[in-house]
Order: structure tokens, then sequence, then C-alpha cells
């Protein structure tokens, strides 16, 4: 897994979203882009990729498309309308955006997986919409991310865990909560 920090300015989203998918045809690999207030750290993003493969092996996946499965997950929800809350937007946005080869088996993976995401890493980065490239997750929005994944301040206290590790464990609880 790749991923690119950046600041992205979207006029259209659609042909954004194709040219996502347009890179990952091309490069056999999965891309996935998300506003970074919303993701704790990679660790967070890790997780979401890992659990989105186990279900679509399973079959128990709920999205058609492996970018939309792992939005699910990265969100901590079933419903793909409230997911979407967590990727970009028509706007100026610190995102980060994911790309991962394909290990759930899936055909369509062509070659070394490592370059195939490297060569898709530099394709979005070279898209119009990338205005910059920056750390976005260094300082999580703890905000945001209370609020989003109903992390309460009685939660935080009673437990030593950090706040990336909540998170993971609200990535985690969607597999409970089929």
């Amino acid at each position: 897994m790749e991923l690119l920090e950046c600041t992205l300015a979207i006029d259209d989203l659609d042909e954004f979203v194709a040219d996502l998918g347009a890179i990952g045809d091309r490069h056999g690999v999965t891309v996935q882009a998300f506003d970074a207030r919303y993701v704790a750290d990679r660790a967070h993003l890790e997780r979401a990729v890992e659990l989105a493969d186990r279900a679509i092996s399973r079959g128990e996946n709920v999205a058609r498309d492996r970018a939309v499965e792992i939005l699910l997950y990265a969100a901590g929800r079933r419903q793909i309308d409230r997911a979407l809350e967590m990727g970009v937007d028509e706007s100026e946005t610190e995102a980060v955006v994911l790309v991962d080869k394909d290990s759930t088996g899936n055909e369509g993976v062509r070659g070394d997986g490592n370059a195939d995401e490297a060569t898709a890493l530099e394709a979005v980065a070279d898209l119009a919409a990338v205005v910059a490239t920056e750390p976005t997750l260094e300082e999580p929005d703890e905000e945001t991310l209370h609020s989003f994944f109903e992390i309460t301040d009685a939660e935080r206290a009673a437990t030593d865990a950090s706040l990336s590790a909540l998170v993971r464990e609200r990535v985690a609880l969607l597999e409970v909560e089929k």
C-alpha cells in the first residue's frame, strides 16, 4: 500500500473519480481518496484494506467495487452514503490517496504489484487536481475523528489507548456488526 498525502482542488468530482478509476485500471491497483481529517494514520488505512480484502475473499463484501469496500471499512460503516462523508468533494481539501495492489486474488493485477503501485502513485500525483504534495496525516483532526467515529470523552478517559487505536477498533467492529 502506498499513500499520497496532498492537497486536492477538485472542480468536477465525477471526472476526478473517473481519473482515479482509470489510473487503477491501467496499473492493476485500487485507488481511493480520503479527506485527511477523517484518517487517523497509516495504520487506520492498512487495517481497512486488510478487513476489506478479507470480506471480499469470503464473499461477505457489501460493495462490488474494492475501493468502495475499503472506504466502508475505513469509515467503520456499512452504509455507502454515510461512508462517503470520509471521501473528497468538490473543493480544496487536504487529502490522502491510497494506492494498493489487489491482494484478494481477483483478476486484473499485472506484473509486480509494488512497481504498479509506485507508477500509479506517480500518475495520481500528476493529476491536475493535486495542487501540492505535503504531509496531511502528521496531526490528526481529533475533533473530527471523535465526532465521526463516535468516540466519547468518557471512552478516552477510561483507556490509555491512542486515538488511532480507538479508530482502528471501530473499523474492526464493523466485522462484528455485520
